[in-house]
């Protein structure tokens, strides 16, 4: 029986990275994935394919509709869906591999197979082939992850009714697709097929798109997946969804509580994820998961039992790749006798539509909601020289400030390029900047970051530059 200082269940992101730092630390480290790749669903089925391909399809967007107005002249553009998948699977072939160098770089033991606890310091490994092999730890970090939500009268058959894991591989492009759910997940894949000519229509119980963000954002990447040819349903409850051979059929209550019927060749089912603990056996380590299906965990990120702890999607919180890492990594630290901390308020949130969608911090509405005296400062992306030379002039980017302090409260922003730039005011507000700090850096001229310079100019006194 193989005995380590730290066990971890799953390979994803918060797992993989917990095993490295881990590791780095001096400790003799095992990780469990029962997939025969590393990576868990980021680097398999999520994060890594849908941006590889959001690349393909801006690409054949671009060739399409702006290469003309640039001088490039291109006779014929078709897209094949084919080659596309079959990049998009040599990105995640090629990002697996590197997980799996970097165990055995950092003497990590992969274990292949479903990881269940037999007690606290015990976990069993069955494999494909159905054997058993039990390991020990004194430490044991379960990193299961989460897997696709659905509620019912939407239950996916993976064939018409799909989830992001089938859309990530379908083999034609579609010329309707309905999309149950405005938020992250169902924008992303809804813009891969968008953009290669497949009709998109959005379905979503709340009144605005991505309504966990910012409302200005809503609005904005409304406005722009509009002109691309998307179609919201907002306020609307679906009823059921069924597979009618080679078509869908969605039945949904409006806001009046009108029956609305829409058709479609897909549906894609993105209404979030939901933790996953599935054969984890955690009543045998005297563990439960709460209504949500979530494990509980302390500020520590410990369980009710002293030597388990939990990270990622399976526990509170957003369920974001980068999240998952920093809990990783903030337990290997923590075993290791040093004093990590996580700020949660300034984790980035991000939807890789064009043009991007990022934040940090807090929202105008959860600002209003907690009565905290505020300014708002705004800058348009089309202002900019930089957005106009690369005919990237949709969005804006918004500085929210306290009205008394100056410090930055929160920061929106719908820009080329959001996913990069919004860390600017990630590491601005680690420090506690204030909009004028921000506004007093010398920016690079012709670049977007000055969308956020005058943003903060805005949000101090109104004395932007330029607009």
């Amino acid at each position: 029986m193989s005995s380590y200082d730290v066990i971890i269940i799953g390979s994803g992101p918060g797992g993989y990275v917990s095993a490295i730092r881990c590791a780095q630390l001096g400790m003799k480290t095992a990780i469990i994935e029962k997939y025969p790749t590393l990576g868990g669903t980021c680097l398999n089925v999520g994060c890594i394919p849908s941006k590889a391909l959001l690349d393909s399809s801006e690409h054949y967007h671009n060739a399409v509709h702006t290469f003309g107005e640039h001088g490039i002249e291109v006779k014929t553009v078709k897209a094949n869906i084919t080659q596309m998948i079959n990049r998009k699977n040599e990105v995640v072939s090629q990002t697996c591999a590197g997980v799996k160098f970097l165990m055995d770089k950092n003497k990590i033991d992969v274990h292949q197979g479903v990881g269940s606890f037999v007690d606290k310091n015990s976990v069993k490994v069955k494999n494909d082939a159905g054997e058993e092999t039990i390991i020990t730890g004194k430490n044991i970090i379960i990193a299961t992850g989460s897997k696709p939500n659905y509620f019912p009268g939407m239950e996916p058959d993976k064939k018409r009714i799909i989830t992001s894991t089938e859309a990530l591989n379908l083999q034609e492009i579609p010329k309707k697709m309905l999309v149950i759910g405005g938020g992250v997940i169902g924008l992303e894949l809804g813009s891969v097929y968008g953009r290669l000519g497949t009709q998109i229509e959005v379905v979503e119980f709340a009144n605005t798109i991505i309504p966990t963000m910012d409302g200005t954002l809503g609005k904005e990447l409304t406005r722009v997946l509009k002109k691309e040819g998307f179609k919201f349903h907002l306020e609307h409850r679906v009823q059921s969804v069924e597979n009618k051979g080679k078509s869908v059929l969605l039945k949904a209550l409006n806001k009046k509580g009108e029956e609305v019927q829409l058709e479609a060749d897909y549906c894609l089912v993105a209404v979030g994820r939901k933790a996953y603990t599935e054969g984890l056996n955690l009543e045998a380590a005297g563990l439960s998961v709460n209504q949500r299906g979530q494990v509980e965990v302390n500020d520590h990120l410990q369980t009710a039992v002293p030597n388990i702890y939990a990270i990622g999607d399976v526990v509170r919180g957003a369920m974001l790749a980068h999240k998952a890492e920093e809990e990783g990594v903030y337990i290997a630290e923590q075993l290791a006798g040093q004093k990590p901390h996580i700020n949660y308020n300034l984790i980035p949130g991000v939807v890789y539509t064009w043009p991007e969608v990022a934040a940090v911090g807090k929202t105008e509405e959860e600002l209003k909601a907690a009565g905290v005296a505020y300014k708002a400062g705004s800058f348009p992306i089309k202002a900019l020289g930089r957005a106009r030379a690369s005919m990237d002039t949709a969005g804006l980017i918004k500085v929210l400030a306290d009205a008394n302090t100056d410090e930055v409260l929160g920061v929106h922003m719908i820009a080329p390029r959001a996913a990069d730039l919004i860390m600017e005011a990630v590491i601005a507000m680690e420090y506690r900047a204030s909009a004028e700090d921000i506004a007093r850096i010398c920016h690079p001229h012709p670049t977007y970051s000055e969308a956020l310079k005058e943003a903060a100019l805005d949000a101090t006194e109104s004395r932007a530059l330029h607009v």
